[in-house]
């Protein structure tokens, strides 16, 4: 069974560390799992009820919709801006949403993790993803987390999947997220 795993990295910024993270999850999926970036998170435009209309949904967010619709599960990575969740990841959660009641995570696992130059690795800001995609529609797998401190300085020169310990952590992260989707399958 091929399972499908949607990565939301929750920074635009060319060299960000959480977006080295989610690349390194699409290198260390174990066999069976799939792990798909997501690209274009910054061409969404911030929710509005207005224009998500049959007709007037921007070609941006219907294309992530129709990602998530195919997704099995989602593994979001949150650095953290001012002690809370990007603004980018919280809009792609906001368009996931709707409409109201059949949003596109449709109850689908989802893992929250990341990393921060604070020494807390971005809890903070991974506990608000867990709580926006658990209102949203997803379900959220609590007990699946990571959250790497010191960011800046432990991937200077190192990337993450080139780094030991995070590549064991990154890669038990993604195979319980691929074992949940088996046990649900398998229910």
């Amino acid at each position: 069974m091929s399972v499908r795993i949607l990565a939301l990295v929750g920074s635009l910024r060319a060299g960000s560390t959480n977006r080295q993270l989610a690349e390194a999850a699409v290198k260390l999926a174990p066999e069976g799992a799939e792990v798909e970036l997501f690209e274009g998170l910054a061409e969404i435009p911030f929710y509005n009820e207005d224009i998500d209309v049959e007709g007037g949904v921007p070609a941006a967010a219907t294309r992530l919709r129709e990602a998530a619709r195919a997704a099995d599960a989602f593994l979001l990575f949150s650095p953290e801006y001012n002690g809370t969740i990007p603004a980018v990841l919280k809009n792609a959660i906001d368009w996931l949403s709707r409409p109201y009641g059949a949003g596109a995570f449709g109850r689908k696992p989802v893992a929250v993790v990341g990393t921060a130059f604070g020494q807390y690795g971005g809890v903070w800001a991974q506990d608000e993803a867990r709580k926006a995609v658990g209102l949203a529609g997803g379900r959220v797998i609590e007990d699946i987390k990571l959250s790497i401190p010191g960011s800046l300085t432990r991937f200077a020169e190192t990337h993450p999947s080139d780094d030991a310990e995070v590549a064991a952590q990154l890669t038990e992260v993604v195979a319980r997220l691929y074992g949940t989707v088996e046990a649900v399958t398998a229910a």
